[in-house]
C-alpha cells in the first residue's frame, strides 16, 4: 500500500495548505516572513509528505490552541480552519461566479466581509459613503480566474493592509495608500488569496 507521504500532491492540496498558513499568520502563529517562505515551499511541494512538513508545527484544524500536529494535506479544506473574524456583527458576503456585484452608497459596514470573484466576475466595495463604527474590518478575498477582479474603494485617511493576502501565479494586489491612517480612519485588513486575478484598491477624497 502506498504511504501517504509519497502520494503526489495536487494543486488543490497546495491551495488548502496555503489557506491554513494564511490563518496561522492572522492568528500570530507565524510571521509574514515565514508565511512567504512557507508558501513558496507549499507550491514547490511534489508530495503530500512535503506539504505535511510545511505545517507540522501548527495545530490541527479544530484542535485547542497549543495542540501540535501536522494537518494532512489530504484532509484540509479551505474552510475547515476558522477564518479571522473580527468581534461580533454580521458577515457581508459579496460573491459572484461570472457577474458583477457592487456594494456602494450609504450602508453600515460589518466587522467582517467576504468577496469572491470567478471567471469574468467583478466585485466592487465602495466605503466612501458608508457608516463604519469599527476601527478595523476584515475583508476576506478569493479570486480564482484570470478575469476576476475585486475593487475596494475607501476614503483618504483609511488604510488598506494587504500583507496577509496570498498571491499565487499571476495574482496581484494594487494598493498604494496616499496618506497615513488618520486618527478617525479605519483599517481594512485584507486576507484570503488571489490565484490569477487582480485586487484594485482606490483612495478617494471624502464626499462633502
Amino acid at each position: 500500500m502506498t504511504d501517504h507521504r509519497e502520494v503526489r500532491a495536487s494543486d488543490h492540496d497546495r491551495d488548502r495548505v496555503a489557506e491554513a498558513l494564511r490563518v496561522a499568520v492572522s492568528e500570530g502563529r507565524i510571521t509574514l516572513e515565514e508565511l512567504n517562505e512557507r508558501v513558496d515551499r507549499t507550491y514547490a511541494a511534489r508530495t503530500l509528505g512535503e506539504l505535511d512538513d510545511v505545517v507540522a508545527d501548527l495545530p490541527l484544524p479544530g484542535a485547542p490552541s497549543g495542540t501540535p500536529g501536522a494537518p494532512r494535506a489530504s484532509s484540509l479544506s479551505p474552510r475547515t480552519v476558522p477564518l479571522p473574524v473580527a468581534t461580533g456583527g454580521d458577515v457581508l458576503q459579496l460573491h459572484t461566479t461570472s457577474g458583477r456585484v457592487e456594494q456602494a452608497g450609504r450602508w453600515s459596514v460589518p466587522p467582517y466581509l467576504s468577496a469572491k470573484a470567478g471567471r469574468w466576475g467583478k466585485v466592487k466595495i465602495d466605503f466612501t459613503l458608508a457608516d463604519c463604527p469599527h476601527p478595523e474590518v476584515v475583508l476576506d478575498l478569493e479570486i480564482t480566474s484570470w478575469f476576476g477582479d475585486i475593487v475596494v474603494v475607501v476614503p483618504r485617511g483609511w488604510v488598506v493592509r494587504d500583507e496577509e493576502v496570498v498571491r499565487r501565479w499571476m495574482g496581484a494586489v494594487y494598493n498604494r495608500p496616499p496618506v497615513p491612517l488618520a486618527p478617525d480612519g479605519v483599517t481594512v485588513r485584507l486576507t484570503g488569496y488571489v490565484q490569477t486575478g487582480d485586487v484594485w484598491v482606490r483612495y478617494r477624497k471624502a464626499t462633502t
